[in-house]
């Protein structure tokens, strides 16, 4: 390559640059100031309390803690730019590097068709979900495609996000059983075999990393805790508890036993989040998880046909809903204290965003976005039909096939395990459309050859 060249695609990429992140923070630039949610000031407050929250990493908390200065800025800056760089990575891998302008148009279409950006802009871990689903992929199947310097953070960025939120440590744990099952059916499969070891060490690490950080921030040495009535509220919303209590009732060592009526009538947040909800009169999350949990295994044991109709039914609601805009609202009562007591100097700026003044209309978005995703995850499975057929590379396939699998497996952990929500599926959806337009770029006629790898 002459230098004439090479000057030339460094100003390319450096032209690129600022565009890709400002088509991944435009709502965070449009709002000014970046998106919040409900949850953010759960997030934020752990550092300062020193304490555990129900589903609120401490670690991402103290990520959210180090952008005070400048408004949480630099937190969306830096998710933004993660991002970026694995699209590029991913286009690369897959043949399709060097190219800042089609890098440029991937993302923008990415921006474009689904909801991406607003959790790019977003100060919640949800953008990590789908970063660690492409960082894994990426160890597993391309390792001997990236450079040492990316190995490290892509492996890096893998631990984080898995410390941040407990479902990703699940859909982690969930996709390396997976790739041990994909290893030893790879004769048959007639796809890349992963490299299994590469892939295990930076789940292990997060796993550590997870335990390790709520040490340090509050001295407990413990995975985030709220797990077991996350899925007790979903056993509320679908009536099981309500039967267990209808058959078992009065009972002095069933503490829920005179709320059989009010629990008839809550959904899944409601026993969560309402302040009158039983869960907070009868002590709270950690107070009544030993009762939670007593009684969620007794339903099980009582009504197996039952769990795994209701757990099948959530799973596959939550499969099917991935709408954009999923609850950002305008007021987020609980992060408004938390920026108020933990971060008053950002607080103006935030008072004064968009997101604060009126709602956000999303309904036109997702005639875009709803469409868009259905779209490409029906594309997945035929890019496998194409790679069989030797039209498509099959690493184009192996993208294709673990896109696929982490959407059920997503599906499954937020669905049955907690109940569903747009938002959870919305996170990772950006990577079907990803997953398909490598596959359409390296898609090849028929006679034409194409690489097995």
């Amino acid at each position: 390559m002459s230098k004439l060249t090479q000057v030339y695609r460094r100003f390319a990429w450096a032209a690129a640059l600022p565009v890709v992140l400002a088509a991944l923070l435009w709502p965070a630039l449009w709002n000014g100031f970046p998106i919040v949610y409900y949850d953010t000031g759960g997030y934020l407050a752990r550092p300062f309390e020193g304490t555990l929250g129900n589903g609120r990493s401490a670690l991402y908390g103290a990520f959210l803690a180090l952008g005070i200065p400048l408004d949480f800025w630099p937190n969306v800056i830096a998710q933004a730019a993660l991002v970026a760089w694995l699209v590029v990575l991913t286009l690369r891998v897959n043949g399709l590097g060097g190219r800042p302008a089609l890098a440029t148009v991937v993302v923008i279409g990415l921006c474009v068709l689904t909801g991406l950006p607003w959790y790019a802009a977003q100060l919640l871990p949800d953008i990590l979900v789908p970063v660690a689903v492409l960082s894994l992929h990426l160890l597993a199947f391309q390792d001997e495609a990236i450079r040492p310097w990316e190995r490290l953070i892509l492996a890096a960025a893998l631990a984080f996000a898995i410390a941040s939120h407990m479902t990703i440590l699940a859909l982690a744990l969930g996709l390396m059983v997976a790739l041990a099952l994909w290893r030893a059916f790879t004769p048959w499969l007639n796809l890349p075999r992963p490299t299994f070891r590469v892939a295990a060490l930076p789940v292990a690490l997060g796993l550590l990393l997870a335990l390790l950080s709520n040490f340090l921030i509050a001295g407990r040495f413990v995975f985030t805790p709220g797990g077991t009535n996350f899925v007790f509220g979903r056993l509320v919303q679908d009536g099981i508890v309500s039967r267990y209590l209808a058959d078992h009732c009065p009972d002095p060592a069933i503490r829920l036993c005179p709320f059989h009526d009010d629990i008839a009538k809550r959904s899944a947040n409601g026993w969560l989040w309402d302040q009158d909800s039983p869960l907070y009169r009868l002590g709270g999350f950690e107070t009544f998880a030993p009762e939670a949990q007593r009684i969620a295994v007794a339903t099980l044991i009582a009504y197996p046909g039952l769990h795994a109709r209701m757990a099948a039914k959530a799973a596959l609601d939550q499969f099917v809903s991935f709408a954009t805009g999923d609850e950002i609202v305008s007021w987020t009562w609980h992060t408004h204290s938390a920026l108020e007591q933990f971060a008053p100097q950002t607080y103006p700026a935030f008072r004064a965003a968009r997101q604060q003044q009126a709602p956000i209309d999303f309904s036109i978005m997702n005639t875009i976005h709803v469409p868009a995703a259905w779209l490409a995850i029906a594309g997945l499975p035929l890019i496998l039909l194409a790679a069989t057929r030797r039209r498509v590379p099959l690493r184009a396939a192996a993208l294709a096939v673990t896109v696929l699998l982490a959407l059920v497996g997503n599906a499954i952990i937020c669905g049955a395990l907690s109940n569903p929500h747009d938002r959870y599926q919305s996170r990772l959806v950006p990577l079907a459309p990803l997953a398909v337009a490598i596959a359409a770029l390296s898609y090849r006629r028929r006679g034409a050859r194409v690489p097995d790898v």
